[in-house]
């Protein structure tokens, strides 16, 4: 599993430099109420921590102040698992330290491919996903082949958003809702040299069966206004990657063109959330009218010790803006 997002993100991600269930059955409000607001952590951000040791990094989330997680998942088949784990040990483990799931990556890359469609894999991770209670089905990425050619077809966008509603209806019977994160290639100018992949996702899916996790990082990177996206569809960003830039990375990726991922590595630099160039204060003044409930700290890349860097981040997030 962890091979699997590895792999990914060697082919894909050299540009990261080395790159219903109502809310309260998870014990939360909606991030709106001030009170209810909790901070939870994307697991990506400790991947070679949990692949060393699970159950003692899972604890160390905990005591660093995070309440919820968000995993990731590589699906490599049945009998696939968390880090070594079962779901019900990965569920009894987080229920040890007192943390909930409200979210979880999975990878559907066959099934938002135009001509493939396989909804196999699908069907098997929302098994796993309702299994540890999670309330949305995130799905991190567009197939590769989107990522690395331009310009990309319409069309293309167009059957991912067809598939996302479908998964919508599905995982709807079981309780759960399908969500869309973003990186910086859904922003670019798709073939028609005027739309963009998030324009079709956002306008061609249903509302009330799709909704999105906007990457703050990925979104500034991309050149947007994280308050203007909120603004444009109010009330579909649910589920916010709060992760900051440094200040030495030079910022948007173009918005056309073909990008030689290895040539932009060095412009893509990640910082623990209140020590970049993000003005956070100014998007989550905006929270309500995003709509947002869960917030997940995420660092794709760390340069100090990984457990001081997850409490500095989680520190500012909660004397600062919550």
């Amino acid at each position: 599993m962890n091979n699997s997002r590895r792999s990914f993100i060697q082919q894909v991600a050299l540009m990261t430099a080395g790159l219903a269930l109502p809310s309260s059955i998870f014990g939360c409000k909606p991030a709106t109420e001030a009170s209810g607001r909790k901070l939870g952590i994307q697991l990506y951000t400790l991947r070679d921590q949990l692949t060393k040791d699970v159950k003692d990094t899972i604890a160390k989330v905990a005591q660093a102040g995070y309440e919820q997680v968000e995993t990731y998942f590589g699906y490599n088949g049945p009998g696939s698992t968390f880090w070594g784990l079962t779901t019900d040990q990965l569920k009894a483990l987080l229920k040890e330290h007192n943390l909930t799931t409200p979210s979880g990556h999975y990878q559907l890359g066959d099934y938002l491919t135009l001509g493939n469609g396989k909804d196999e894999a699908l069907k098997a991770q929302a098994d796993l996903a309702a299994a540890l209670g999670q309330e949305y089905f995130t799905i991190p990425v567009p197939p590769m082949a989107l990522i690395a050619k331009y310009p990309v077809p319409a069309d293309d966008y167009k059957f991912v958003a067809a598939q996302l509603n479908k998964a919508g209806e599905l995982l709807k019977k079981s309780n759960m809702k399908v969500a869309y994160h973003n990186h910086f290639w859904e922003f670019r100018k798709l073939a028609d040299g005027k739309s963009t992949a998030y324009d079709i996702l956002l306008n061609e899916t249903d509302p009330a069966l799709v909704h999105f996790e906007l990457d703050l990082f990925w979104a500034k990177k991309a050149g947007q206004d994280p308050v203007q996206l909120f603004e444009k569809a109010p009330g579909r960003f649910p589920m916010w990657h709060v992760k900051d830039m440094s200040k030495d990375a030079p910022q948007p990726v173009a918005d056309t063109g073909t990008i030689d991922l290895s040539k932009i590595a060095n412009d893509i630099k990640f910082a623990e959330v209140g020590t970049g160039t993000i003005d956070f204060k100014a998007i989550f003044a905006k929270a309500k009218t995003a709509g947002v409930q869960y917030f997940f700290v995420e660092q794709d890349q760390i340069t100090i010790d990984p457990f001081v860097s997850i409490k500095q981040s989680a520190d500012y997030v909660k004397k600062n803006l919550f």
